[in-house]
């Protein structure tokens, strides 16, 4: 993805802060002057704290911890709700602030996608938000206005991380094979929070366990339980601990070993902390989105049902079968591409994805993903061919017997051996699907 410029500098006026924004993605094509939001915030601590959650977990380094000074989510209006995402620095935690309609007072969301920049000014007014206190909001036209009667900051605008494009890819696919285990009530939810270890603390993991006094971690998986490789990365959570009604706590559908969503509910909004399987990988690193990229005509597909979005906050895939005329493999194919380039994520408490646009770039796809361009070149020089059941694929000198039955293949290559599916097939099983889709 490119480098996005800035309009306009950022002011400080008499009625409050002016924060330049990049020019945003709008249903109707780039807008240099994005509309998306004028009023006042009902529920004004929360909105503070929530993006200051934000600011804490973007500024972090949970796998060996280091603290940056990156702070500058991707925010993207719905027309229903707000929603402001964003990646820590080791790359291991997705957060995302989803601010809904009934958070604001006075005016109508728009629709759009932006990145605004959280520093020093802006996280210190916010930080010292009072509850009842006046916050005027607006995001548009000229930037980001925060204001309220006594404080006002001025901030600078920054870049967009080009890794988080491969991150908001993989963390959609990730987080879409993820289903509710379980949900603790707003006693046990504020004890969990309250029992978080500090970010700077031993690594600490666990089996996350309901309980009928409220939750247990447990060494052993029983029931309903999540596991949670880094308890520490939670600790986010604590910024808003008084205002937590509930925690959901999504896990794999067997209930074995993987990454974890968990949920915190608020007043007009929630906030959303997903976490790789492993405090030391990043989402940026996997590879869960290269079977859907491997289809055919998936690029082609995607720019037809590209067409058909328009910021929905819950994404249709019935619809988008209907009116494209596609098969819904094809459509979910379709999809995967969008998410590979940012442009679809997936909200867990919805079940559904939802359309943020970023800008696109030509060959950001093969780029992102070295397995998948691997793969095309091994197609493109006859290394595949049919096996009985399965396929053959000559590469570095050794012909390697890969299977299709099963949705991550199998594969004799070292590769295969040590990750098994759990980071994406191989550039052998990515090429015999390749090759299958046109038999």
């Amino acid at each position: 993805m490119g480098v996005r410029s800035f309009s306009d500098s950022s002011t400080l006026a008499p009625d409050g802060l002016a924060l330049a924004l990049a020019p945003a993605l709008t249903p109707s094509g780039l807008a240099d002057y994005p509309s998306f939001f004028h009023g006042f915030a009902t529920h004004p601590q929360v909105l503070a704290r929530g993006l200051v959650t934000l600011a804490d977990v973007t500024a972090t380094r949970y796998f060996q911890y280091t603290p940056t000074s990156q702070r500058d989510p991707v925010l993207t209006a719905h027309g229903d709700r707000l929603r402001a995402e964003c990646f820590s620095a080791c790359n291991g935690v997705y957060a995302r602030l989803d601010l809904l309609a009934a958070g604001f007072d006075g005016g109508e969301i728009g629709n759009g996608t932006t990145n605004v920049d959280l520093g020093t000014e802006m996280r210190r007014m916010l930080t010292s938000m009072g509850r009842t206190d006046l916050l005027h909001v607006d995001v548009g036209h000229r930037g980001v206005r925060v204001a309220t009667p006594e404080m006002h900051a001025l901030e600078r605008p920054v870049e967009m991380p080009p890794r988080w494009v491969r991150a908001l890819g993989n963390a959609a696919e990730l987080h879409r094979d993820l289903v509710l285990r379980f949900t603790l009530d707003a006693a046990a939810s504020r004890s969990l929070i309250a029992s978080l270890p500090a970010v700077t603390s031993a690594p600490r993991s666990g089996w996350l366990t309901p309980s009928p006094t409220g939750f247990r971690v447990a060494q052993r998986a029983s029931g309903t339980a999540v596991f949670v490789s880094g308890l520490h990365r939670l600790t986010a959570l604590k910024r808003l601990v008084t205002h937590v009604r509930s925690l959901t706590v999504y896990g794999p559908r067997g209930g074995g070993q993987g990454p974890a969503l968990v949920e915190a509910e608020l007043p007009a909004g929630r906030l959303t902390l997903g976490l790789t399987d492993e405090a030391w990988r990043g989402y940026s690193g996997e590879g869960s989105l290269l079977t859907g990229l491997a289809g055919a005509s998936a690029v082609a597909d995607a720019d037809l049902v590209c067409a058909l979005l328009a910021f929905e906050p819950v994404i249709d895939v019935s619809r988008l079968i209907r009116d494209s005329g596609l098969s819904e493999e094809r459509v979910r194919s379709a999809l995967a591409v969008l998410a590979a380039s940012g442009r679809v994520g997936w909200d867990g408490h919805d079940a559904a994805y939802f359309h943020r646009e970023l800008p696109s770039e030509a060959g950001r796809l093969e780029r992102d993903n070295p397995r998948l361009r691997s793969a095309r070149e091994l197609v493109a020089v006859g290394a595949v061919r049919r096996d009985g059941d399965g396929y053959l694929v000559r590469s570095g000198g050794d012909d390697y017997v890969v299977g299709l039955a099963t949705d991550t293949g199998s594969c004799t290559c070292r590769w295969f051996l040590r990750h098994g599916g759990g980071r994406g097939p191989c550039k052998h099983v990515l090429a015999a699907r390749l090759v299958a889709d046109v038999q």
